[in-house]
Formats: C-alpha cells, structure tokens, sequence
C-alpha cells in the first residue's frame, strides 16, 4: 500500500539517538501496553523526551506514523474530515441517436482528515501535545479507543456514518501537565481508555549521553554540563525550568567555539549566564533579583565546574579556538578524575 501526504511519516532512529537503560525499560513498557491493544501516553515537563520516545516506539512497531500536534484552534473536523464542496456526475445516454438522455447528479464531496485516515488504513498515530487541543476536538477519540468505530457527524455524506477502526491502528499521546501555559483539562473518560507513563527528568547517566551524542563534547566535559545544569534546578525554580535541552545548549556553544566547561573560561561562564539566567527570567525570578540569580549562577560554576587559575584541562574532541591553545591539564584536575559515570558510558544507538 502507498502512503501520501505530508502528514504521513515512516519514523527512524536518530543518528545521535541514545538509549541508556531508563530509555530502554520506558520504550519495553509503553510496547507491551500496546502490544496489548492499550493506547500509551508519555505525560511530564517539557524536556523529558516524550515526542522522542513517542516516535521511537512508533519505530518500533514498524508501520506508518500519522502525526498530529494538539492545536487551540482545532475543531472535530481538524481530526475527522470535513465537507469540501461538491461533486457532480452527469451521465449521457445516447443509445438511440434520436434520442439524447441527460442525468446530473450533485453531491457533497467529503474529504478525511488524519484521525480518518489513520483509523482507515491502519496507521500508528502519535498526537503530540493533545492537550492543547480543546477537549471538545477530542470527542472523537472516545468511540475510536473503546468501540473501535469512527463516528462521522455529517448526516448528508453519501457513505456509511462510521468508519471501522482497522486493527493495526494504534495511537500514542504526549502531554505536558495542565499547569502548564496553554494545556487544557482533557475529559477523564479519555484518559481511562490510555495508559499513562509519567516522566520525570532523565538520570545523570543518560542526560550526559544525550549531551555527549548532541554535541560532539568528551564524555567528561558532557558530564560537567550536565552536573552543572543538573544543580541549578533546585537553586533556580524547579526541575521543569532547566531541562537536558539547556545542556545541550551549552555544550554544542562550547563545541563550537572551542571553549573548555570550566570556570575562567569566558564563553563557558557566559554560555551559562545566558541560558540559565535567560530561562529563570522567562518563567518568573522565584523571589530573588536578576543581581542574585547571576550571583547564583557563578556560584554554581565555582561549584561543578573548577579549575585552576590560567590552567585548562586539554579538550578530547572538539578543537580549540585559533586564537587561544587550552594548556595540558594537571594531574588530579577535574579533568584527569574519573567518576562511575565515566567509566560505564551508556551505549549509544
């Protein structure tokens, strides 16, 4: 069978894709929920990896993957279909030459939109962000999860006023909790015919994978970001305000210029500056003033990430700035110790 349209997509693992054990045990649970004909849903803070998740086990399940992102603006029509004009069939009967017979016949076209098509042909839908669709748009999905039937509400379509659910259809939800700016309350007889996997922040193994994968940074020097990052959250407003996409940030800034994660280095300390301040400003100072937050941040620096005056420990991958040569690290620097992270690297796919 041939698929088309944008919307319809076959999912791959990333090239820098990493799967630690915690990616492992989360992606064997949300398939055994499925294998067992429960939808799955990855609710947590934004920065946890759901859509990622969400897809891979999509990958897993090796059909095509209809993708769709909650929207305020949806309407039942944006999942199911609508009516799109109308169609006309005339039919000319010229059997007898003398006689000329002529038949019109007018009727609404209708089009399926990707809620219909994937309970048509099959398809794993990944509705991303699903609460940011209003729960009346969602009504939908009621019938489709527990009959097995797609109901269609116009009563002047030419076909049936169902749509048989295909038995290879399967469906994966993501969510941010409903604290979060633009989330609405979904109705609770959706969320009974889901299975709901919470996600909380990823471990320090596994976010210094990911850091290492998405940047091109030693292990040690992901592990310092990580560390770093890891440490401002309960300082600066919570997990949800500093997730492993702030790591990320900043490694590939260090990657990229050929700066060292550690303090004394003036792109490391204004990297961090920048995004760590910069996200604890968007959300709110949590009581303390831009000067403290700064102080703050320094602090934390001096704290995961030391070094000595005018020393900087050697760079494993990335090279170093035409105009600065990063000297050879001492013996005993950060550096040169090892951690249990560092000696048991998370496999990569």
């Amino acid at each position: 069978m041939v698929y088309t349209g944008s919307a319809v997509v076959k999912p791959a693992p990333r090239s820098d894709f990493v799967e630690t054990g915690y990616v492992s045990q989360v992606t064997a649970r949300a398939l055994g929920y499925v294998q067992a004909g429960c939808p799955v849903h990855f609710r947590g803070p934004s920065g946890v990896g759901k859509t990622t998740l969400a897809l891979h086990v999509a990958h897993q399940l090796d059909r095509p993957v209809m993708l769709m992102v909650g929207d305020d603006e949806f309407g039942s029509s944006d999942l199911i279909g609508r009516q799109a004009g109308y169609r006309r069939k005339r039919v000319v009967d010229n059997f007898i030459h003398s006689v000329r017979k002529t038949e019109d016949d007018v009727a609404p076209r209708w089009v399926d939109n990707r809620l219909t098509t994937a309970c048509r042909e099959g398809l794993t839908l990944v509705y991303d962000e699903f609460t940011r669709s209003r729960p009346e748009a969602n009504n939908a999905l009621l019938s489709v999860l527990e009959e097995g039937l797609l109901i269609i509400p116009s009563p002047n379509r030419d076909e049936s006023d169902y749509v048989p659910v295909h038995p290879d259809f399967t469906a994966i939800f993501t969510s941010n909790p409903v604290e979060y700016a633009g989330v609405h309350q979904a109705q609770d007889a959706l969320f009974e015919r889901m299975v709901t996997i919470d996600l909380e922040s990823f471990d320090e193994v596994t976010e210094t994978a990911i850091v290492q994968a998405r940047s091109g940074l030693s292990e040690a020097e992901a592990l310092t970001v990580v560390r770093l990052v890891r440490a401002s959250r309960p300082v600066l407003g919570g997990a949800d305000r500093h997730t492993v996409r702030s790591a990320i940030v900043i490694a590939r800034v260090l990657a990229q210029q050929g700066a060292v994660a550690q303090a004394g280095d003036p792109v490391f300390e204004q990297v961090c500056q920048d995004v760590l301040t910069g996200e604890t400003g968007r959300r709110g100072w949590n009581g303390l003033t831009p000067q403290v937050v700064r102080e703050q941040v320094q602090e934390l620096i001096g704290q995961h990430a030391p070094g000595p005056a005018g020393r900087r420990p050697a760079r494993a991958s990335s090279p170093a700035r035409k105009d600065r040569v990063p000297s050879p690290a001492s013996p005993g620097s950060p550096a040169d110790q090892s951690s249990p992270a560092d000696q048991s690297s998370p496999a990569r796919v």
